[in-house]
């Protein structure tokens, strides 16, 4: 039997899907199971021990290169890519994705069942006219994780339990120790890990409460703070760390996603924004102080037991705007250096549960 993912990005929703790729092999131990997936999130699936076959959309990079010098090139990758999805007839082929970019994918490859929820899912792009079999939507308000997890129940697929299984290795583990060792982090104190910016500017809270928090971290817990992000986010973490009394490693854009993984099963905490590390950390068991503003987190909070979310939830939260109309959004401004310093204070006095997410 050969079944074919489809879980484009972004790095959150499809670390929401690994679950449900480990109960599709629980339920089909034999199958070749494939994931189409785009570039930026491929690290977290690659070498998944689930997957027999990652297929890669470069579809941003070729956008971008189609339009330079380099198209001839562009399309000859596209017509590869395009010759990869056809080659295999699918048994099955789910479409969590649910978007127009997703169902286009769908409709291109072969496949007998080609399975995904029916119209009335919020921002769902008629990704559903592309389907044979459409499951009845699902309740917004259930975590986007248990939507996956519905949407295979509904076709017989069920599970007990929730694994993500990231995939990072022992060298990914020497390869984050090199790097904190090169920082003065010799692991003899615990980690915390801080990230601190996100892609929606409504999400973000002050760089001035972030190094306040960092240096009472520092001084009232005798911990070691590690600052992660892209490589686009090192303005904002060396502005933080110019704000702080305190000395802090910064492993802002010098980390793999599996290199990061590895670097919050490594820490304590991590303090994030609503964000894909967010996820990240949670995934590999690492408790998380998440701060929420514009969005829900009962939707797209950390997944699980364990967890601290920090929300002050003014009338207009959650809005799930990118942009607030207001000067600044009250609802992350409303969040004090004391709110969040208290939340990670609890997880950093209580013991670290032991069995959590693989």
């Amino acid at each position: 039997m050969n079944i074919l993912i489809v879980k484009l990005s972004a790095i959150g929703d499809v670390i929401h899907t690994l679950p449900a790729l480990n109960a599709i092999r629980e339920h089909y131990p034999q199958a070749h199971i494939t994931w189409l997936i785009e570039e930026a999130a491929a690290d977290l699936v690659v070498g998944h021990r689930a997957l027999d076959r990652v297929l890669v959309s470069r579809r941003k990079s070729w956008m971008r290169r189609l339009r330079g010098p380099d198209r001839r090139q562009a399309l000859k990758e596209i017509r590869r890519f395009w010759k990869d999805l056809r080659h295999t007839r699918y048994d099955i082929i789910i479409d969590f994705h649910a978007l127009l970019k997703s169902g286009l994918l769908v409709g291109m490859a072969r496949g007998k069942r080609k399975i995904g929820f029916d119209k009335g899912m919020q921002h769902q792009e008629f990704s559903y006219l592309f389907l044979n079999e459409r499951i009845p939507p699902v309740d917004m308000e259930v975590h986007a994780l248990t939507r996956g997890l519905m949407l295979l129940n509904a076709i017989g697929i069920t599970t007990r339990k929730v694994v993500y299984d990231i995939p990072f290795s022992d060298g990914d583990i020497a390869a984050v120790r090199e790097l904190l060792g090169e920082q003065e982090v010799d692991g003899s104190r615990m980690l915390v890990a801080i990230n601190p910016v996100a892609l929606w500017e409504t999400k973000l809270w002050l760089n001035d409460r972030f190094a306040m928090l960092a240096d009472r971290l520092v001084r009232d817990h005798h911990v070691d703070v590690v600052f992660t992000g892209g490589p686009a986010d090192n303005p904002v973490v060396q502005s933080i760390m110019g704000m702080m009394a305190a000395p802090a490693a910064n492993l802002t854009g010098r980390t793999s996603l599996k290199m990061l993984a590895a670097l919050y099963h490594l820490s304590r905490t991590l303090v994030a924004t609503d964000t894909g590390p967010m996820h990240l950390a949670a995934a590999v068991g690492t408790p998380v102080v998440a701060l929420f503003g514009p969005t829900a987190p009962w939707r797209t909070g950390p997944f699980g037991d364990g967890h601290q979310v920090v929300r002050t939830a003014p009338a207009c939260s959650p809005c799930f705007k990118r942009q607030c109309d207001e000067h600044r959004c009250r609802c992350m401004t409303d969040i004090t250096v004391s709110d969040v310093l208290q939340a990670t204070r609890r997880l950093l006095e209580k013991d670290r549960p032991e069995g959590g997410p693989s």
